[in-house]
């Protein structure tokens, strides 16, 4: 991979905090949801419960479609990334509580959650790892649709 490609990829992922994840869902339809992210490089990670609807996709097919991107008012500056990945659940206990570190650094302005909720443990949710296979570098700066593909 390009070094200039890569260090983009790595500005976007570390600029933003939220994604939109798309599984399969048992009856075909890709099902797509926001959720927060962390990432380690090109590694990125996100947390669902045990037993969302997310997770049942995933058990059966960790296949997912991933972009991430904000909002502009022009159309012109839009960038963002898309990826092919897989997910696979974090089963290290040692990576789960470092992906737990990760995420409140990520959102230092979390400084409480409301009386009835808890701090998610890795025994409480399911932390996935997301592994690109394809990410897709959009740039409309660079023109209309530009895209740059970066295989992984």
């Amino acid at each position: 991979m390009d070094e200039a490609l890569r260090e983009k990829i790595l500005a976007l992922l570390n600029e933003h905090r939220i994604m939109t994840v798309a599984t399969l869902r048992p009856d075909g339809w890709p099902q797509a949801t926001t959720v927060g992210y962390v990432n380690d490089g090109l590694d990125l990670y996100f947390l669902c419960g045990p037993d969302s609807q997310k997770a049942a996709n995933l058990a059966s097919d960790d296949r997912v479609s991933i972009t991430v991107d904000h909002d502009t008012s022009d159309l012109m500056a839009i960038t963002g990334l898309s990826m092919a990945a897989h997910a696979r659940p974090v089963t290290d206990r040692a990576e789960a509580e470092k992906v737990l570190q990760l995420l409140a650094a990520r959102y230092p302005e979390q400084t409480s959650l409301p009386a009835d909720l808890t701090m998610p443990t890795p025994d409480t949710i399911r932390i996935y790892r997301v592994m690109p296979k394809v990410i897709s570098v959009l740039d409309y700066t660079k023109g209309f649709g530009h895209t740059d593909l970066v295989m992984c």
